[in-house]
């Protein structure tokens, strides 16, 4: 897989002035757009808009100090108006495309290329389950993304539910785990960056019908699910795997993602940080 990323790659720098479909990412890269979308993001530290966005934005100062027009410029890079260029420009770079003309002030970003590092040979578990369709009933609200240590406004959702809510819950609770899980969905543009919001739930499956108008309720079709175990400290432990499942297994397998939300439980063993925990993350056989 990792040649098809070059591959695609190679063809956004060809056509960095165009607009670059979903359509041609996944007809160049072999899984859907929202997978590729996925991986790149944990692999390269940014979105792929973000990257092409800066790819863009690096050739533009080269065409700066080379002298061209910023109208020229601005244009040629696919914006609509002189002002929209020169915010993005200077958000990026720290100057004025005039400063740049001017100075002949460089900043690039380079073209990404991906190679395999074999990092320690860490193994990782997981399972492959088929589910049958069934709904998550619950409680959720958008909340800002954060990658790293608790999420208080998680926190608070948590702590929102109403005793009668979370009778409810357990009432129409009828599948394994039978525990609350933790379930997102969607995200904004720029989730990698912890920027934006995504929607989260926290709910139980089941496969009756809610009844209760104090719970919320997501549909999810039949599919398969790769279930990663953790031991470890919470919610580091967790946010670790996450990384891992997108930068190195799923690369690795002969899995697709599928556009669904992914869920999470946790069992907290001794005291409020050592616990197991499992991802949950839908798939499908690769085609």
């Amino acid at each position: 897989m990792l040649k098809e990323f070059n591959i695609l790659m190679d063809y956004i720098e060809k056509h960095l002035t165009e607009d670059i479909s979903d359509k041609k990412i996944t007809q160049i890269v072999g899984v859907s757009s929202y997978q590729f979308r996925r991986m790149f993001s944990y692999l390269a530290g940014m979105t792929l808009n973000e990257y092409v966005r800066n790819r863009r934005l690096s050739l533009a100062n080269q065409d700066l100090v080379a002298g061209e027009k910023v109208t020229e410029v601005a244009f040629k890079y696919n914006y609509q108006s002189i002002d929209g260029f020169t915010r993005a420009f200077k958000d990026w770079s720290g100057f004025l495309p005039s400063e740049v003309m001017k100075n002949k002030a460089q900043k690039t970003l380079p073209k990404f290329t991906f190679f395999i590092d074999i990092k320690g040979g860490t193994t990782m578990d997981y399972r492959i389950k088929e589910m049958p369709q069934f709904s998550i009933v619950g409680v959720s609200k958008r909340v800002p993304i954060q990658f790293e240590g608790v999420n208080n406004s998680i926190l608070e959702l948590a702590q929102s539910i109403t005793e009668e809510q979370r009778n409810h819950m357990h009432d129409l609770a009828d599948l394994e785990p039978m525990k609350p899980l933790n379930v997102s969905y969607d995200f904004d543009e720029g989730y990698l960056q912890e920027k934006g919001n995504l929607t989260h739930m926290i709910g139980m499956m089941t496969t009756k019908k809610n009844k209760y108008d104090d719970l919320e309720t997501v549909n999810i079709p039949s599919s398969l699910w790769a279930i990663f175990p953790v031991q470890g400290n919470f919610p580091s432990a967790m946010q670790d795997t996450t990384a891992r499942i997108y930068s190195e297994w799923l690369p690795s397998v002969d899995y697709d993602l599928l556009e669904l939300p992914n869920f999470s439980y946790t069992d907290f063993q001794s005291g409020e940080t050592e616990a197991y925990s499992e991802i949950w993350i839908p798939v499908e056989k690769s085609k």
